[in-house]
């Protein structure tokens, strides 16, 4: 799968349904789950003493290892074979990440975590299965090792799934997520473009005035109800090699009503506006921005509920959808350029000055407005205002 595919080619998407588990099958799922969290602490031992060795620790090595925990370890093999596979790919997936993260030279902050232990009190269960690890038969889901759940369908899976996701949340509920083939659902052309630029004083602002989108505040709303649940944690939390007693427990479940209902309400909002965005234009110029650093600057908790990356992927899973064409463009010097002549500010503005002046054309406007500009015109959908841009400048993808 990748996630910049043409018009015409496939792609993926994920349904995530509700499920209804009993009392044997959830027994089944945690001791299925413990096996893989087994093989996965097994597989992170391994790959640090093969750092340490400096020896090579891929997929096919670890494979191997399982091949041999499996036959040493009985209660290991009373367990399916694709959950610990599955296991050993995600792992091996999140290391090389990390490794190739390391190599690039990226600084801390922006470097994929090496894969660590999970402890049981604090990983949730998820388990993943290929097509040979599970089937549908009569509208129920049933994995390998004889585990049958109920599948609450809330709307109709469009191809046959190649793949599952059964997975716990923090609340205790159990869900399902299947991955499909998609099929685009082509809408109307409007012959319009947007350029979009990212901010958290406003989540997106755009050159159309009709479609920008506020700061929602849903966690600003809801902070008094969290604050008043943890303070409860806080008062109760049981001292070190104790049991939690029933009114911890409550309000940490309490509290993690509230932040699922917190997140439920931001990935409504964003779809909600992605939607809007995709049937009024038919092109759409993205900033391509990773607020990850925010989290360590001043403005880390709005820009934690303004939810960027969240209303960023939902946009784009939109734009892939219905097949418009969106461009992610690098936002290096976006709030320096001008968007109307494409001239460079000699110095970077700062934050608090939220009005732009091109000092070669005289152009005035506010700051993100005169962004949203340059989206257009890197992405080569502004063509009045293109040709003083550099013909050196950042590539633009493609992504419909």
């Amino acid at each position: 799968m990748t996630p910049w595919a043409e018009a015409g080619e496939g792609w993926h998407a994920r349904y995530t349904f509700r499920l209804r588990v009993s009392s044997t099958a959830r027994t089944a799922l945690l001791s299925e789950w413990d096996r893989c969290r087994w093989v996965w602490n097994q597989c992170v031992a391994q790959s640090r003493a093969a750092h340490i060795s400096k020896e090579k620790c891929g997929p096919a090595w670890l494979d191997r290892l399982l091949t041999g925990w499996r036959g040493a370890h009985e209660w290991l093999r009373a367990g399916g074979s694709v959950p610990q596979q599955q296991v050993i790919r995600d792992f091996a997936h999140s290391r090389a990440k990390a490794l190739k993260d390391i190599k690039a030279r990226l600084p801390v902050r922006r470097r994929a975590r090496m894969p660590r232990f999970k402890k049981k009190d604090l990983a949730e269960p998820t388990l993943n299965y290929t097509r040979r690890g599970f089937r549908l038969k009569s509208g129920r889901l049933h994995l390998s090792g004889g585990i049958v759940l109920t599948v609450v369908w809330s709307r109709k899976l469009l191809t046959d799934p190649s793949s599952v996701r059964v997975y716990r949340d923090s609340l205790g509920h159990w869900y399902a997520s299947f991955v499909v083939r998609g099929e685009v659902q082509p809408l109307p052309s409007t012959g319009a473009v947007i350029g979009i630029d990212w901010g958290v004083q406003a989540t997106a602002t755009t050159t159309s005035d009709a479609h920008d989108l506020p700061h929602p505040g849903h966690g600003k709303k809801a902070v008094g109800e969290l604050v008043r649940y943890q303070r409860m944690m806080a008062r109760r939390k049981p001292k070190r090699g104790q049991a939690a007693s029933k009114g911890y427990r409550k309000a940490k479940r309490q509290a993690a009503r509230v932040q699922k209902r917190t997140a439920r309400q931001r990935q409504d909002t964003a779809r909600k506006w992605a939607k809007q965005v995709v049937v009024a234009f038919d092109r759409i110029a993205v900033e391509d921005f990773r607020p990850k650093f925010l989290a360590k600057s001043t403005m880390a908790r709005k820009a934690a509920d303004a939810a960027i990356s969240a209303t960023k992927r939902e946009l784009i899973n939109m734009a892939r959808k219905h097949g418009r064409i969106l461009h992610l463009v690098d936002p290096a010097h976006t709030t320096m350029d001008c968007g109307l002549c494409g001239a460079r500010a000699k110095h970077a503005l700062p934050l608090s000055e939220r009005t732009y002046t091109c000092t070669a054309c005289g152009a005035f406007s506010p700051r993100d407005k005169n962004s949203a500009r340059v989206m257009l015109v890197r992405a080569g959908l502004n063509p009045a205002g293109a040709d003083r841009v550099r013909p050196d400048g950042p590539p633009v993808r493609r992504a419909t």
